[in-house]
């Protein structure tokens, strides 16, 4: 049996800046990797991709492996292909401990900081954090190498933010690199992303997905992990999240009261709506319907495409959404995708009855299957 410590670190995800593993993204990596041996690095680089998936842990692992002058992780034998290609450091490293505990002189990090008035997280990254970064990059590199800046969240910049930022992309100093992360980059000015070189980065393959989350959340099984995964769309921050707010019941319950449909078991449906109305539920209701819209974003698709919506689906699931699919045009579930998103969103932002909202979205899902 593992001892509590070891348990501790198998469960518990790193963040990004402390996070030795990448998984995926091994294209982007050789070419980052090939781009420093050439000496051709951008100064500045837009990490784009949907969140969850590893761009900030990217990120991190570049400016390491520049913070440590292009030294990679010396377990791999030297001159084979994996020593050639990675951007791994030795996590035993001063360099991998420094940034991990956010204490190397050459990185600054740049994201939503504390606001100690409101007690929690700003809304916004604002013009005095990214003012921040031309002092910085000014400063000479306190081990002689490269000078670091990692934005993360960068399309949470307000528009001041954002002109401060364009104004450091227009006129770098030498040896300066500043990395973008961003999951929705067409939020930052077109200035900014035209002075980036993008490293476009695609959703881990639900496989890849479902091996992580069972890394973390041992619990799961290997088939409630790949159906999280496909649903999380090959995110793992997302699958995570989906597995700790119940995700896995939660799935399973939707989809087997809509398995009947248009005949809903309505006991069992107020049931779950009670449940999840309760103030202390908030999480799992939010998860309830983030799983309600992909699953009907999934019976749109089969519908269009009148065929199989996936391979990772569960059984059920699939049974499910193949007949449904069935019963109306792809554009009208299309539509009704889009209206639940509305009132899930006015749900959450108006504080509506959250029962009334999950009961009127299976009503309007049996209406439409008739």
């Amino acid at each position: 049996m593992r001892g509590a410590e070891e348990q501790e670190a198998t469960t518990t995800v790193p963040p990004p800046r402390a996070n030795p593993d990448l998984v995926g993204h091994r294209a982007a990596e050789r070419t980052l990797v090939r781009l420093y041996r050439a000496g051709r690095l951008p100064h500045a680089m837009l990490f784009a991709g949907p969140r969850g998936i590893g761009k900030a842990t990217l990120a991190y692992r570049l400016a390491r492996f520049v913070l440590a002058g292009g030294k990679p992780d010396p377990r791999p034998s030297p001159g084979s292909a994996a020593a050639d290609t990675t951007l791994a450091v030795d996590p035993q490293s001063g360099v991998f401990r420094r940034v991990a505990a956010s204490g190397h002189a050459d990185l600054l990090t740049v994201e939503r900081a504390w606001d100690p008035r409101r007690r929690r997280l700003r809304g916004e990254i604002v013009i005095d954090d990214v003012r921040e970064i031309a002092g910085f990059l000014r400063l000479t590199a306190a081990e002689e190498g490269w000078r670091v800046v990692i934005v993360d969240g960068a399309e949470e910049m307000n528009r001041n933010a954002a002109n401060a930022m364009l104004k450091v992309l227009e006129e770098p100093p030498a040896r300066a690199l500043l990395l973008l992360v961003s999951h929705n980059p067409g939020r930052l000015l077109p200035t900014i992303r035209s002075r980036c070189r993008r490293v476009a980065l695609l959703p881990l393959a639900v496989s890849e997905a479902a091996a992580l989350l069972r890394r973390y959340r041992p619990g799961l099984n290997e088939a409630e992990a790949l159906a999280l995964a496909a649903f999380a769309e090959g995110s793992v921050g997302r699958a995570l999240e989906l597995a700790d707010g119940g995700g896995t019941e939660l799935y399973r319950e939707l989809v087997e009261l809509l398995a009947d449909a248009p005949t809903l078991n309505l006991g069992r449906l107020h049931a779950l709506a009670d449940r999840l109305a309760r103030p202390d539920a908030d999480d799992a209701y939010r998860v309830s319907e983030e799983l309600l819209t992909r699953l009907l974003a999934r019976i749109a698709t089969a519908a269009a495409q009148r065929g199989d919506h996936g391979s990772d689906a569960e059984a059920v699931e699939k049974a499910m959404v193949a007949r449904l699919a069935r019963t109306a045009r792809p554009e009208r579930w299309a539509e009704l995708y889009a209206e639940l998103a509305r009132r899930f969103d006015a749900t959450r932002e108006l504080n509506l009855d959250k029962k009334q909202s999950l009961l009127g979205a299976f009503f309007a899902i049996a209406e439409l299957a008739r």
